[in-house]
């Protein structure tokens, strides 16, 4: 005895069936990705990056005066050039800062203190880095400070509203903030670009 067999259970996806889930995965991503936003991911992150190359480049600079007596771009203790202004943008290992136009860099990462890896000078200065500068006002009791321009949402918003509120230590950097008026007179932190992210 043969039996027929039904033919409409053998049968796969229509083409409209497939059309159909192929647009609710479309959704779906669109969904997902408009809720993480991938650019200001990657965004946070390399501004993370950058805080925390501050961070290690102004411990470096405050470890060699703590154990030199004097900082890294003097030429030695008696030296009155401890200003280093305005601030100024690290590009090369080389580059000379302050009024004693030491090589900064190089003091930091040779000799007896050799406070950082040359890996670290390589990663700060290359051409594809987003550039960290470096100020002092040069009074005694200054604070070094070590800045960058945020890219992600929330970091530039950390600066605008720092610039904003006022009440700024009297040692803190005059370019970014709260002095340049692209930051100052920025309507919100979208607007801020000329913001910079000073540590400490």
């Amino acid at each position: 005895m043969c039996l027929a067999r039904n033919s409409k259970s053998s049968l796969g996806f229509t083409l409209i069936e497939l059309l159909i889930v192929i647009a609710i995965l479309g959704i779906l991503a669109v969904a997902v990705l408009s809720v993480i936003n991938p650019i200001e991911q990657i965004n946070r992150g390399r501004d993370t990056g950058s805080k925390s190359d501050a961070e290690q480049l102004i411990g470096a600079t405050e470890r060699y005066y703590a154990f030199k007596g004097y900082y890294p771009w003097q030429l030695g203790a008696s030296s009155l050039n401890v200003a280093i202004t305005p601030m100024v943008e690290v590009t090369t290992a080389a580059q000379t800062f302050g009024g004693d136009a030491q090589p900064l860099l190089t003091n930091i990462s040779t000799g007896a203190t050799s406070e950082v890896k040359s890996a670290f000078i390589s990663r700060i200065t290359s051409a594809t880095y987003r550039r960290l500068s470096i100020y002092h006002r040069g009074t005694s009791g200054d604070s070094t400070y070590v800045c960058y321009k945020p890219q992600s949402g929330a970091f530039r918003d950390e600066a605008w509203s720092r610039c904003k509120a006022g009440g700024l230590p009297t040692d803190f950097p005059t370019t970014g903030c709260p002095a340049d008026n692209t930051c100052t007179n920025a309507a919100n932190a979208d607007t801020a670009t000329g913001c910079y992210l000073c540590l400490p």
